[in-house]
């Protein structure tokens, strides 16, 4: 009995070794997305945009610069609110150079939808042209907001 016992024991620790892993997460159809849900609050977007203050060639943006852009740009597109936070930021530049600069980031809470979509595009734009800017970093996330 010993024996029996001793031997189906054994025979279920290698066969637990040999289970399949899960399989892979599918795919989602091309064209969608994930949609979280919301416990409370509302479906919005919450957008980061990142803003260096470092002109190629020249003087770096100055605060007051900086704040006749939110004042003349920003707040007229997005009058319900935002949120501007100070940073140091460094990215590697096409020639292989670590480049440090101050920056701004810029946190916008709103409504999904082409409209806003315009509007954020629109001040990243004008910000490139106005200050020389390579790029401005733009990311989306989808956030549950309650007020």
């Amino acid at each position: 009995m010993k024996r029996k016992f001793c031997a189906a024991a054994m025979l279920t620790l290698l066969l637990s070794g040999c289970a399949m892993p899960p399989p892979p997460p599918q795919p989602l159809p091309h064209g969608t997305r994930p949609q979280p849900i919301c416990a409370a609050g509302e479906m919005m977007v919450q957008t980061t945009l990142w803003f260096g203050l470092n002109r190629p060639h020249g003087a770096p943006i100055s605060a007051a610069e900086w704040q006749n852009f939110v004042d003349k740009e920003v707040t007229p597109r997005f009058s319900d609110g935002l949120s501007v936070i100070e940073g140091n930021g460094q990215w590697m530049g096409k020639d292989g150079t670590l480049a440090r600069e101050k920056s701004r980031a810029l946190l916008l809470i709103h409504g999904m939808g082409a409209e806003n979509h315009e509007k954020i595009e629109a001040l990243r734009t004008i910000y490139k042209q106005r200050f020389q800017q390579e790029s401005v970093m733009r990311v989306d996330q989808p956030a549950c907001v309650g007020f």
